[in-house]
């Protein structure tokens, strides 16, 4: 089933997580081993990002400086497969609008309906290393609205090239992010919930939101939501703190604000297991609080960690 046909079949809030595929070079075990520990928690899918190539620079022998484009993490659509058909669980590889033409993005979008995968998440993906702006590849799409459209065209029959005839829908479930504390690159809020509105418009079938640490900021972003006339499933997205300088990474990587109760409590720790089990504690209770709610599941953003989420689901769900 693809996400919307799990979350209106639901009898209970769904529990799902998401994944990053392994650095090039090194094994799928990895993922397999944090799925596993996982799967006793009945999880509804699996998220996998996608990374962009990115531009590093080396130095060689002759002290100059080479540059050199590389993709860290490739096989977003293979390790979603995989995944897919090893343990016949629904999967969802994220797509995003830099780094990738129109072209390449619909070939993408090709392979994945060919392999049976009909969901995705549409993303636009963050500014180039070094860059300050978000600048699309040329032949790409600068706003995820655009994205969305270009996967609801397929939904529709509709490819890039006008001269196909008879060619066959797709069915993709389409997912899209919201920022509860607002994108840090809109001015407002208020700017943000309409670019969110239009992404739905354009197709978006549900929205999970960013990680946040403060439920009422979720709770006021729903309700925004709601009077902007988005009616989409909204899933909560938890991103417990592992570590003492999480406190510090967090906000300044996701434009995110860490709450005052919970940073005084991880200042107080002298290590970071000491960290973990503080974030463990705050996560548990910000998904009990929200499963009262009414929320139609949780997405915890496991950056490859398995253990705490494990412990979390348990004492949550």
């Amino acid at each position: 089933m693809t996400v919307i046909e799990l979350i209106k079949n639901a009898k209970g809030p769904l529990f799902t997580f998401e994944l990053l595929p392994p650095l090039k070079g090194h094994s799928i075990e990895r993922i397999y081993s944090t799925i596993e520990r996982l799967l006793e928690y009945n999880p509804a899918y699996i998220n996998f990002t996608t990374h962009r190539n990115e531009t590093i620079y080396r130095e060689r022998p002759d002290g100059l400086l080479e540059k050199k484009i590389v993709r860290l993490r490739p096989g977003t659509i293979a390790l979603a497969a995989s995944v897919k058909y090893k343990y016949n669980i629904t999967v969802v590889p994220h797509i995003l609008c830099g780094g990738f033409t129109k072209e390449e993005t619909e070939n993408a979008l090709i392979e994945m309906k060919f392999l049976g995968i009909n969901d995705v998440l549409a993303l636009r993906g963050d500014p180039q290393k070094g860059s300050r702006v978000f600048i699309p590849e040329k032949g790409g799409h600068k706003h995820t609205t655009d994205l969305v459209k270009q996967i609801s065209d397929m939904n529709r029959g509709v490819y890039l090239e006008e001269s196909i005839e008879n060619a066959e829908p797709a069915s993709f479930c389409i997912g899209v992010a919201g920022y509860p504390e607002k994108h840090f690159e809109a001015p407002n809020r208020q700017v943000d919930m309409e670019y969110l509105k239009m992404k739905v418009d354009a197709g978006a079938h549900y929205i999970v939101t960013q990680m946040f640490f403060n439920n009422d900021r979720f709770c006021r972003f729903r309700d925004e939501c709601k009077k902007a006339g988005i009616e989409v499933p909204i899933i909560p997205g938890i991103k417990p703190i592992s570590a003492l300088n999480d406190i510090n990474l967090l906000p300044q990587t996701f434009h995110i604000e860490i709450p005052n109760d919970l940073f005084r409590a991880v200042k107080k720790c002298k290590t970071d297991e000491e960290a973990r089990e503080v974030g463990i504690e705050w996560a548990v209770q910000q998904s009990k609080e929200l499963i009262k709610m009414g929320v139609p599941g949780i997405h915890y953003y496991t950056l490859g960690r398995s253990d705490n989420i494990a412990r979390i689901v348990k004492s949550s769900f």
